[in-house]
């Protein structure tokens, strides 16, 4: 895949680690639809295999937060990018990566345990780093790529959707005061700040909220679309924390 600039059944998350541990990535996961509180989007994650044995002898793995497939400096995946490589993009990288050049690349990881929502207990990386040692970790071999399985009835993948849309907006259906804000400006005049896609909601936050906060005598339209806007700030600030709302699931 090139870029340009389930919860299943009962399982043990992969173990706590007081220290980085080594780890390979073995898989980019298919690009998935999930439902967000900004719309569909699409997103894939990386599955780590780690040098943490478990009782039976073979590698735990672990999954990384969804990424949407964005090379922005903002974005959740160039961020990690940075830490997986231990360096910024190159120009010629900006202008075409392929993500899956990454399968086999070898890093450090530290894991935490965090409660979810139904009460169960997830790893999540808290920490990623690249491995510089002269052994790096590789793959053990045993673990088979979401693209090359079997399609079959029901099963996971151990990926998990951080958070879903919103429904429309109605009187007392329990959206957020933000999501129900129309907007009055742009291409997206009439529309409820809650249907917006990611990228539209960002736009009006970069280009529009500064010019609004800077009038001394902003209309009251203007005024509740700041403060919706400087609400969702306040959501994607959340949702760009790998350890808010955003738990994995181990193979």
């Amino acid at each position: 895949m090139k870029l340009s600039a389930k919860k299943g059944g009962d399982f043990q998350p992969h173990p706590e680690t007081d220290n980085l541990v080594k780890a390979v990535i073995v898989d980019r996961t298919p690009l998935k639809k999930v439902q967000s509180e900004f719309g569909e989007r699409e997103v894939f994650r990386f599955v780590y295999e780690t040098e943490v044995l478990q009782d039976s002898g073979d590698r735990w793995h672990i999954w990384s937060r969804p990424y949407t497939p964005s090379l922005n400096p903002k974005a959740n995946l160039r961020k990690d990018l940075k830490k997986i490589l231990g360096r910024d993009l190159t120009a010629a990288e900006e202008d075409e990566f392929d993500v899956d050049g990454l399968v086999g690349h070898p890093v450090k990881l530290m894991v935490g345990h965090e409660e979810g929502k139904d009460d169960k207990t997830y790893a999540v990386i808290t920490a990623i780093a690249p491995d510089k040692d002269k052994n790096p970790l590789k793959p053990s071999g045993k673990y088979i790529r979401v693209q090359d399985r079997e399609e079959k009835s029901g099963a996971t993948t151990g990926e998990q959707s951080s958070y879903r849309k919103a429904p429309k907006a109605e009187e007392g259906d329990g959206r957020e005061d933000w999501q129900k804000c129309k907007v009055h400006v742009g291409k997206h005049a009439g529309v409820d700040l809650g249907d917006l896609d990611e990228d539209a909601v960002n736009s009006l936050i970069e280009k529009w909220l500064p010019k609004a906060k800077a009038d001394p005598k902003p209309k009251a339209d203007d005024k509740r679309l700041m403060a919706a806007l400087e609400a969702v700030q306040a959501v994607l600030a959340s949702l760009a924390d790998p350890a808010a709302d955003d738990a994995e699931e181990d193979y």
